[in-house]
């Protein structure tokens, strides 16, 4: 019911015009529902337009497309890749190993900062160790190259290894076209450290880089072999104060040894280098060498001869993932593994006669 009722401030002798109509409170028992907005999801023209136009927002999230294990991301992946792949090819790709220690990150983020400062557009691929728990980054590079993240001109992915042999992201080729497609001029990947598996890496880039701590030469019997004849360049890091000389003496002893070592890249010579991430000292000679080794290649014929043989190891590459993945989910495989498991584990069936029996079972006895 309507009650009319003159407000306090109203004058003393005022009439019916400083009225006011005052209505009952109505109260509501339902709580008020909360609006759900959900996130438009990206067409293969937002991905593709996103890419080509160097939005680093879209890149980020058509690289973890690509990391997807999702069967429809896998679809959707491919229709990208298809499309941009056509504006990809044009960077340098460059590998960067060491053992832990030697300051991988310190020496990519000065490299970086140094190339963006020159008009280079870098993007930088850190294979990270996959957590046990989670499957993530553990080491989280992003967090490591501080400096390098703020570049306008930089764009630094950490991915997780997923376990992958050597450190090397499965879908690290994908990210690579991607990234070059968005107009990156230097692709540097970054891998978790020394082994024969970064075999891998080699496969995938223009120039292999094995970077080391100074020392007396001992480091020789200390790294294998095979990764320093994978190397197209050796660079001694931590140059610096009590450890240049030390480092003059490590460089001397890798560039009398490489060259008793057949070269990894036909025509050139490997060379050994020293620098100082830290305080930025050799950068600029590293960079020179690695133009001088671009320019070789290109000139020769060998740059174009790899990446051919970088595209036919991605398609072996993908075949060996694709045979795998239908192999491991295939329902009969799996109700065999079982039982062969326990077999294994008694001690009933030898792990080779194992492998036999669950080969034979998928592509038949013959």
């Amino acid at each position: 019911m309507k009650k009319n009722k003159k407000p306090e401030w109203a004058p003393e002798n005022s009439g019916s015009e400083y009225a006011s109509s005052v209505m009952p409170a109505v109260y509501s028992t339902e709580k008020p529902k909360k609006q759900i907005h959900k996130r438009r999801q990206l067409t293969v023209d937002d991905y593709t337009n996103g890419v080509l136009e160097s939005n680093t927002v879209v890149l980020s999230k058509a690289i973890t497309l690509i990391e997807s294990n999702n069967i429809k991301h896998i679809e959707l992946t491919q229709e990208v890749l298809k499309r941009i792949l056509p504006y990809s090819g044009n960077s340098i790709r460059i590998g960067i190993t060491g053992p832990p220690g030697a300051g991988k990150s310190t020496f990519i983020e000065a490299l970086g900062l140094y190339l963006c400062r020159n008009g280079f557009k870098v993007a930088v691929l850190a294979v990270d160790p996959s957590s046990i728990v989670s499957g993530g980054s553990i080491l989280g590079d992003k967090t490591r190259m501080e400096f390098l993240s703020r570049e306008n001109n930089a764009f630094i992915r950490p991915s997780p290894s997923g376990g992958t042999l050597g450190g090397v992201a499965r879908k690290t080729r994908e990210s690579i076209i991607a990234c070059e497609a968005a107009g990156y001029d230097v692709i540097l990947i970054e891998t978790i450290g020394v082994g024969q598996s970064e075999i891998t890496v080699r496969s995938m880039v223009d120039l292999f880089l094995l970077l080391l701590l100074p020392g007396s030469g001992d480091e020789l019997q200390g790294i294998k072999k095979g990764v320093v004849e994978m190397s197209d360049l050796i660079v001694i890091n931590k140059a610096e104060g009590n450890n240049k000389d030390r480092a003059n003496i490590t460089r001397v002893s890798y560039n009398s040894a490489i060259k008793l070592l057949t070269s990894a890249t036909e025509g050139w010579k490997p060379k050994a280098l020293t620098c100082s991430a830290l305080h930025n000292e050799g950068i600029e000679n590293v960079w020179s060498n690695v133009n001088e080794f671009m320019e070789l290649t290109k000139n020769s014929g060998i740059f174009k001869k790899r990446r051919n043989e970088q595209l036919l190891n991605w398609v072996k590459s993908m075949v060996e993932e694709e045979v795998y993945r239908r192999f491991f989910e295939n329902d009969e495989i799996k109700k065999l593994k079982q039982k062969l498991d326990l077999s294994v584990l008694s001690g009933e069936t030898t792990p080779t006669q194992a492998v036999r029996s669950l080969i034979n079972k998928y592509f038949g006895d013959k």
